[in-house]
């Protein structure tokens, strides 16, 4: 009998050992780290949800077309630990214009990611998070015909309208043949269709399209700008500051860094620092 019950306690021993690992918490394809509830937010905007406006496209932030497909990306994995240490396992992406997220005009929302640049004039409309990236301006360029430091002066240059990256353009470099489009994706195919020279947005975003186009497209430069990325919370909403907390906790335990590490570094296969700043 002891014999018996040895080994049977020996086979208990090696079942325990040879099951599977608990399975991972998820949301869409983020692996989520946090703990669930830790820093609850009362009265979402939609109940027993996080909802996230989002202007698309925003590849390598947001992967996908349509809010639907989105299960991945920088950004959203961000919204879906948000979500997670809130106490909610469903996030819900909102796809609205560029013109009206900037302009205040939407609303039913938590807040919205979509590589928001922080600035004293925007927040005259907006409450920002914490600031989670630091980007500046770069300069995208046809492969077949770069731009330099120089003849970006006298070039076609193509830019999002109502974006730092426009007003960079107008204002402090003043170009003067400055073509602007409601959103980046006609701005992308603008410049790899020859109508426009090059096209400036945020260093972060230009790396990201030279990805997925490099047979076309080259960053060629950036300008030193100081700009942060920062979450939009609607204007004096209560829960304001209880999402901040968990954007600095996500940023104190390392969490933002991994996930910088697989969407952002891996993907652009080089240091946004090692493109050549060119000067105003």
């Amino acid at each position: 009998m002891k014999s018996r019950n040895m080994l049977l306690a020996a086979a208990v021993a090696m079942m325990a050992f040879a099951a599977p690992a608990t399975a991972a918490n998820m949301i869409g394809n983020c692996e989520v780290t946090g703990e669930k509830g830790s820093i609850p937010i009362a009265n979402p905007a939609k109940a027993g949800q996080l909802t996230v406006e989002v202007s698309l496209p925003a590849p390598i932030w947001w992967n996908g077309d349509t809010p639907e497909s989105i299960k991945d990306g920088m950004e959203y994995c961000i919204a879906a630990e948000i979500a997670w240490r809130a106490g909610y396992d469903k996030l819900e992406v909102v796809n609205v214009g560029w013109d009206a997220l900037i302009a205040g005009q939407t609303e039913g929302f938590d807040l919205a990611m979509s590589e928001i640049s922080i600035t004293e004039e925007r927040k005259k409309v907006h409450d920002f998070s914490v600031s989670y990236f630091a980007s500046d301006i770069g300069v995208l360029a046809r492969s077949d015909a770069p731009v330099d430091e120089k003849t970006i002066k006298g070039a076609k240059v193509g830019v999002q309208q109502a974006t730092t990256g426009a007003a960079f353009a107008q204002g402090t470099l003043g170009l003067t043949d400055v073509q602007v489009y409601p959103d980046q994706g006609d701005m992308f195919t603008a410049l790899r269709a020859g109508q426009i020279d090059a096209a400036m947005t945020d260093t972060s975003i230009v790396l990201a399209e030279q990805v997925a186009n490099p047979d076309k497209v080259i960053v060629v430069g950036q300008y030193k700008t100081g700009e942060a990325y920062g979450a939009i919370y609607p204007k004096g909403n209560a829960n304001n500051a209880t999402i901040d907390k968990i954007f600095q906790a996500i940023m104190d335990d390392g969490t933002m860094a991994k996930l910088g590490a697989k969407y952002l570094a891996a993907a652009w296969g080089k240091d946004p620092a090692s493109v050549p700043y060119f000067n105003p």
